[in-house]
């Protein structure tokens, strides 16, 4: 549906903007929360604090704090955030990757899970802060062994290495977060080309985003712009959207009853409801969730920090 009324359009865009903070930052530490570790990076403060079983980071971005990434101390294996259950519907269509890149550390907790899920794939993790890296190693017991490794570098860059290496991987996973939103080289359709081309045949790539702001319709015509048809992936909570594109045109769900049992056998310990995710991918074609004429975003063309108002 679209709101013609500009003013009332304003307001709700706002309304959004403001439940979407409510829900992923405090402007101050709760009463009841211990901050366990401080320091400045060369983007931002990190804060990691601990509230009864939940362990947090959070960037101080403009006096707010932002969670960046959580876990249970007590059954570190189960997500908090939900999107992070999301990125997994991606194994709906290939369960077996046997290489994945994670651009966007965060605490480590999806690297950790992926690679007790699947030990015998190789998993790259792009860190572009070197503090936060030291923080998931100290505070969040992050794995790194022969198979998985961590790497301090921009994504970008490093995407745009692994092209000349002709290095490719099964699945990609974007969850960069600079403190308000993905950094906006991460967002262009010339940066998702560059990622598209390091993607094996019949490979697949998911990114966390969010929806309460203009972006959403923006992204979502940037990304058909470069993979054709692709599922976007909300739960009832209707904060994020996980975007699940590929190599090739995405189609029609198809999934055996034989693999979905299998996965939810596997996902189970990680407090992951494959129903759930089942339910929650929908199609999304040309002009499906956004109007024909919404401008893609470009290297020229690239104003998140307009258009999350």
């Amino acid at each position: 549906m679209f709101i013609k009324n500009k003013k009332a359009k304003s307001h709700i865009m706002t309304l959004t903007r403001y439940l979407l903070i409510y829900c992923l930052a405090a402007s101050t530490p709760s009463l009841s929360a211990e901050v366990i570790h401080q320091e400045p990076s060369l983007y931002h403060t990190i804060l990691v604090e601990d509230e009864n079983d939940i362990r947090c980071i959070k960037f101080n971005v403009k006096a707010i704090n932002i969670n960046q990434s959580c876990m249970f101390k007590d059954q570190p294996n189960k997500f908090v955030f939900n999107y992070t259950k999301l990125l997994f519907s991606a194994l709906l269509l290939n369960d077996q990757p046997k290489d994945i890149l994670i651009i966007g550390l965060g605490g480590g907790s999806l690297s950790n899970a992926l690679h007790q899920l699947l030990p015998e794939t190789n998993i790259t993790n792009i860190e572009i802060d070197p503090a936060m890296i030291k923080v998931a190693r100290d505070h969040f017991n992050l794995v790194e062994n022969e198979k998985v490794k961590t790497i301090s570098q921009d994504g970008r860059l490093f995407i745009k290495r692994a092209r000349l290496k002709n290095q490719y991987f099964d699945w990609i996973i974007l969850d960069a977060f600079n403190g308000e939103y993905i950094p906006e080289h991460l967002l262009t359709k010339e940066f998702l080309s560059e990622a598209k081309d390091i993607l094996k045949p019949n490979g697949l790539l998911s990114s966390n985003t969010f929806i309460g702001s203009q972006l959403f319709l923006h992204e979502s015509a940037t990304y058909h712009s470069v993979f054709g048809d692709f599922f976007s992936i909300k739960n009832d909570l209707k904060q994020n959207r996980v975007i699940l594109a590929g190599k090739e045109p995405l189609t029609k769900l198809n999934v055996s009853e034989q693999r979905i049992n299998q996965l939810i056998k596997a996902l189970s310990p990680f407090g992951i409801d494959v129903s759930d995710l089942v339910k929650a991918m929908e199609l999304a074609t040309l002009n499906s969730h956004w109007p024909a004429d919404t401008r893609i975003l470009t290297d020229q063309y690239s104003p998140a920090n307009l258009l999350l108002k």
